[in-house]
This record gives structure tokens, sequence and C-alpha cells, in this order.
């Protein structure tokens, strides 16, 4: 299947359609025609100055901008591959993945100056910013300007041409990269826009990180596709968003969980307009159910979606009418993705059965960049094995329960983490939980729920476990209440934003 350069496709048949709006230069506007010409010079800079050819891969450690945006598809135009860097990681991690990919450039914002002199070997620099260089010889990307901006000549790309190596959480050693071919991005955009319903008139703020595969695949790609608006954004911040909710007709917004909370902790959510607001969808990990019941309280559709970077991420759509009959629910599966749920005897799980969800379809990755046995491990006869738990009810709809690795097993009986997480985050002291597993010597193993209180309810911490338990007796089956409450100031996270278990464990000395 050829792959033809659709931004400029999409330049063509809406020529003068706002594609970005760019927060950093006062909400200029900047329509498709105008974005198809800064990528096509951008591919000519690549190109011509650096070599850059079809293949070679291109770093970028940046905050959100819109030449990270130009940066992408200019390799997408060149049949280069994007290494989207995390710029949560330290310079030794950031040193492993260059290694891993050994990219042609690295190109950086002016905020990780210090990590990219820390990491430097023998790539060559880019400054996004021409006052702030890691070392003097570095080129300014503002170089790009001299070059032309006229139709970049077409490449031949197949649907199994890679355009993004995109690294996964990294809880255990050093992320995988996983490889997101021009089909994988061209799938997923259009499962996204058949599924969803997304429209030409949506717009949407895009202040995920563009190292994230929700930065890139959960609307910036399928909004160019169909011509829509993406607002970019640096970073997530609750006075900008309420902001451009109000004033510049958002449509569609996608977020993590920790942002949905910060956003109904905020001062404005209360008066906050979001009458132009379709609907809100969480996702990177699972949504406490308060924050499903403050939206609907303001009126606002509000759904969570089920993701990884190997898948899309886009899988499933749950309608209007099914978000609060089956709350909590992903929904079903999307136009051109096939799914099963198989048990640990390796059979296909019958409705009601938890198990692991397996996924088939042209939006799965191509593997992982040079990791031939944990691709092998992981891809199997065509069906991603997500290591995710799932239970799919008499009519199809699917529900996310939790990880594999994740399963309590405590005295025999399986113990979900989301069920107990999404119990306790019903508690109006709960701001989040986390739920992981102890050693125990009559039941060998066991819950331990590690929480962050609200503000308000922080003087009351030295009651708050005996309140915790006693409100999951009328909730909870008795093996699958915590034997623990923890207490902690905030959960660590992993640079996607999912809460870091690891992490949690080692904090609380917990081995295994």
């Amino acid at each position: 299947m050829l792959i033809g350069d659709w931004l400029a496709r999409r330049a063509d048949l809406t020529p003068h359609k706002v594609a970005l709006l760019d927060t950093a230069d006062g909400l200029r506007p900047i329509t498709f025609r105008q974005w198809n010409a800064n990528v096509s010079r951008t591919a000519r800079f690549l190109a011509e100055q650096f070599g850059v050819q079809r293949g070679d891969r291109v770093a970028v450690l940046a905050m959100n901008c819109v030449a990270y945006l130009d940066i992408w598809f200019a390799c997408g135009k060149l049949g280069a591959i994007l290494q989207n860097l995390n710029w949560r990681l330290t310079p030794v991690e950031l040193a492993g993945l260059i290694a891993d990919a050994e990219p042609t450039l690295l190109i950086y914002g002016p905020e990780f100056v210090d990590q990219v002199r820390a990491l430097r070997s023998t790539v060559r620099g880019v400054a996004l910013d021409a006052t702030r260089r890691a070392d003097p010889n570095d080129v300014a990307f503002d170089e790009r300007d001299a070059f032309a901006d006229d139709p970049f000549p077409a490449v031949d790309l197949m649907a199994d041409d890679p355009w993004v190596i995109c690294y996964t959480g990294g809880t255990t050693g050093l992320p995988k990269g996983a490889i997101l071919t021009h089909g994988n991005i061209f799938f997923n955009a259009v499962n996204t826009v058949a599924g969803w319903g997304l429209r030409p008139d949506d717009v949407t703020i895009l202040n995920a990180p563009l190292f994230h595969t929700g930065g890139l695949n959960v609307f910036t790609a399928p909004l160019a596709y169909i011509g829509g608006t993406s607002i970019v954004c640096r970073q997530f911040d609750p006075d900008q968003v309420f902001d451009l909710i109000e004033r510049q007709g958002v449509t569609i917004y996608f977020g993590v969980p920790t942002m949905f909370l910060a956003l109904q902790q905020h001062p404005r959510w209360e008066t906050a307009d979001f009458s132009r607001v379709r609907w809100m969808i969480s996702g990177g990990a699972p949504c406490p159910p308060p924050v499903f019941e403050t939206f609907r309280r303001r009126g606002v559709p509000f759904r969570t979606g089920y993701g990884l970077t190997e898948a899309g991420p886009n899988t499933f759509w749950l309608p209007d009418e099914d978000i609060e009959r089956k709350a909590g629910a992903v929904g079903y599966p999307l136009p051109h993705i096939d799914l099963r749920l198989v048990n640990e005897r390796g059979d296909v799980c019958a409705a009601g059965e938890v198990g692991e969800l397996h996924i088939r379809g042209a939006h799965v990755c191509a593997g992982y960049w040079r990791r031939p046995v944990e691709t092998a491990a992981t891809i199997v006869d065509g069906w991603l094995r997500t290591g995710d738990l799932a239970r799919r009810d008499e009519e199809g709809c699917y529900t996310i329960v939790g990880r594999l690795k994740d399963v309590i097993i405590s005295g025999g009986e399986n113990i979900y983490p989301a069920e107990v997480e999404a119990v306790l985050a019903g508690h109006p002291a709960v701001a989040e939980v986390a739920l992981i597993g102890a050693p125990d010597p009559t039941w060998v193993e066991v819950g331990w729920a590690v929480v962050v209180l609200r503000e308000a309810f922080r003087h009351t911490a030295q009651d708050i476990d005996r309140q915790l338990i006693d409100y999951c007796r009328d909730r909870l089956a008795r093996y699958k209440i915590p034997k623990r409450i923890i207490v902690v100031d905030a959960l660590p996270r992993t640079g996607a934003g999912k809460v870091d278990k690891r992490a949690l464990r080692a904090m609380l000395k917990i081995e295994g």
C-alpha cells in the first residue's frame, strides 16, 4: 500500500483552513497551506544541509512547539524517522536512547541545553533557539528559512516504512522503541475519524507531550488528516486550558487523569463555559470514577479511552448513550481493529471472563527498534499481546481491569488493582490512589493502598486508614479490601504520566 504525502494533499484540499494556532506567538493562525510550506522548507533544510534521507533518524528533545510538528511531518516527507525524546529523562537515560537509535541529528529546545551538553557525543546538534546552543558549532533551526518552500519532491513511501520511534514507559530498564510506520499512523487516523466522529470543524488543545504517542496520535495526526485545528501549547497549564476552552471554541480535548483532576480542583472549574465542548476523553492510566461524575454534573460528555504506544493508540469508542449506562468501560473496537481476550490457559474468554487483551490491525506497530526477541514475544501471529486485562460484556463492550503483571493473587483469589482503586477514589478524602501487592505470611500476597489526600482532608490523616477500610467493607469482597492504607504527598510517575508502581514498591521497600 502506497502512503501519499497527506499533509500536502490536505493543503491542496483546504488550503485556507486553519491547521494550527500557535500559543507561543499570540495564537498566530497557520493554515494548511502555510503549514505544508513550512514543512517542505524544513524537509529541504534537513536533506540539503545535513544529508538526511530515507531511513535516517532525527532526534528531538523539546517542549511542544510548532517547529516540533514541522520536523515530524518533514521526516514524513523525507522517509526519515522521528525519535521523539522524553525530556523528563536524565542525561544518562537519554544517552542510552541516543545510542539505541543512532540519530543523524539531535534537535533541541533552549530548556535542554545543559542535558544536551551532558549527553552529546558525535551526533550533530540543531538548536531551536539560536541564542541558546549547547555547542557554538550547532546550527540554528531558523536557518531553514533560507530554503525554498515550494512542493517537496514526492518520496514513494509504503505503509511499512517507519515514521516514528516512540518509546514505551520504561518502568523496567531502558525503554523499548515502538516502530510506528506510516501505515500505523494513517490507520489510527482513519479509525479515529470514522469511529470517534471527528469533524473538520473540531478544535483541540495539544498540550500532551509530543514525546508520547498521546501527543502525536490521539488528535494531532487524525485532525491533520481530516482538516481540523490543533492549538499548540508548550505544556499543560490549567489556566490556559480554561482560557482556550472559553475563547477559542475548543470542541474536543484529550488528557491524562492528573490533568483532569487539576482542572476540577482549580478555582475556575465551577464558572468555566463548556458549552462548545462536544466531549473529552481521558487516557494513559485508569481514570477515577469521581472525575466522570464531576464532568457529568457540568454537562460535559466524558469518557475513558484506552491505548498503548504499540497500537494506535486509539482502539475503542464508547457511544454517548452508553457513557452512564456503562460507566468506566472503554467501549467497542474501532472499525479496522480485531480484539480477543485470552485466559491463562490460552483459551479465548467467554463474556464476563477476565483475560489478557490481544489486538490485531494495521495500527499495530512494526515491532521494537532493534529488539527482535521482545518483538517476537509481544507480537505473535499478528496479535499484539498487550499485558492488559479486560472483560467483555454480553453486548461486546470492553472494560479494562488492570495490568497482568499487577494482578495480586491473595489466598488463591485474583485482585485487580483498578477495581479497588476505583472504589477508593470514590471516597471524598481521596485525590489519587494506587494499589500494590505486598508479601503476607498467611495469604502469600495482599493489597496495600497508597493514597494522596485532598487538601481539605489532610488534617484528618491520622484516622484515614480506618475510614477508608470501613468505606471498602460495603463495596468490596473481604479479600479485596486493602490490608494497609499508606498516605503519601504524591505518587511517583513515569515519563508518560502513569503511576510508577515499580518506584512505589521501591519507596515502600517491597521486594519483587
